[in-house]
């Protein structure tokens, strides 16, 4: 049984890590920290874990934690996660992995040089709906693949539960870097290809910070495929997905969505040709399942820290492209 420490427990905490641990079948939480140690021992009583800290150095260093689950504020996480393999732990970092590629370069450069195991959590990747979407496409249900989209918004005008995610200096970006990342990375993941180039256009308002509040990406892939994210702040909630082929369209209207049931629909010449249900409830359980299994080297961790860092290079062009009006080369990590 591997050992979770959650540094920076929050509301992502509440909301999504522990139902996903309840579910887990080789982890579980034994620490936590929060900034407020009343809050942090509140939580911990919440969710029956032994150990409460005010102090991520004292979680990082517990002999109670096998592995440390960074989830605090964006850029926070080269701090946290250099902090956590400087104590001799593995680390699961939330998306975006940072705030810059060049600080995913120093996280991933740490991992290799302690021999730590560090994984990025971009959990869509452990989706049904993804999983389904990347067989079918492999398998050439639709043909070769000429376009994908992929979309993700929210409201957050007027006050958000995390109450830093329009400080620039906190956030990094607005939802490009927040949601945006979770649609780049299902289509590198479900299209097995690599973006070369990307273009981005976004628009702000007086409640963004000076970020942006809503964004179109143009994705460039390796194989030709070409790719459109949209993602807001502003819109109502919704995450399709749609890949369309030479000779068919897979879509799915929720497709990120881990709350309810998914329909995925073939759909030929105008109609559907076939419809398939699946359900997203287990996604997180397998996330820390999957990194306990890599822990005690059952198999390798499906998104490792060079995954987190190449999404980092397509943010990074995505903002470039969005301060030059000019698409923009996006540069390959290196994986040696």
């Amino acid at each position: 049984m591997v050992r979770f420490g959650i540094l920076g427990f929050g509301l992502h905490g509440v909301k999504r890590l522990m139902p996903g641990f309840a579910l887990a079948k080789n982890c579980c939480v034994t620490a936590l920290s929060r900034r407020d140690i009343t809050k942090a021992q509140e939580s911990a009583r919440q969710f029956n874990i032994p150990q409460a800290f005010d102090s991520a150095e004292q979680l990082c260093r517990s002999p109670e934690v096998d592995a440390v689950f960074v989830t605090t504020p964006n850029a926070c996480h080269l701090r946290d996660v250099l902090l956590a393999l400087e104590c001799g732990k593995p680390v699961l970092c939330e998306k975006p992995m940072a705030i810059s590629a060049d600080e995913s370069r120093q996280m991933v450069l740490a991992a290799r040089k302690a021999n730590l195991l560090l994984g990025v959590a971009q959990v869509f990747r452990f989706l049904d709906s993804t999983a389904r979407l990347r067989e079918r496409v492999a398998a050439g249900q639709i043909g070769r693949p000429m376009f994908a989209r992929s979309e993700f918004s929210f409201q957050a005008k007027g006050g958000h539960a995390r109450t830093w995610i329009a400080d620039r200096a906190v956030a990094g970006g607005g939802p490009i870097s927040d949601v945006g990342v979770h649609c780049i990375d299902a289509l590198r993941y479900i299209l097995q290809e690599e973006v070369l180039r990307v273009s981005a256009r976004g628009v702000s308002d007086d409640q963004s910070g000076g970020m942006e509040a809503a964004a179109v990406l143009t994705l460039e892939f390796s194989r030709g495929t070409l790719g459109c994210v949209l993602v807001s702040f502003r819109a109502e909630y919704r995450s399709p997905l749609e890949i369309v082929g030479e000779m068919a369209v897979l879509r799915a209207d929720d497709g990120l969505n881990v709350e309810r049931p998914i329909e995925i629909q073939l759909r030929r010449d105008a109609s559907i040709a076939d419809t398939e249900i699946v359900v997203n409830k287990q996604a997180y359980a397998r996330q820390v399942d999957a990194f306990a299994a890599a822990l005690e080297r059952k198999t390798e961790f499906p998104v490792p820290g060079e995954e987190g860092w190449q999404n980092q290079e397509i943010l990074d062009a995505a903002y470039r492209s969005m301060q030059t009006g000019k698409t923009e080369e996006v540069r390959p990590v290196d994986r040696s």
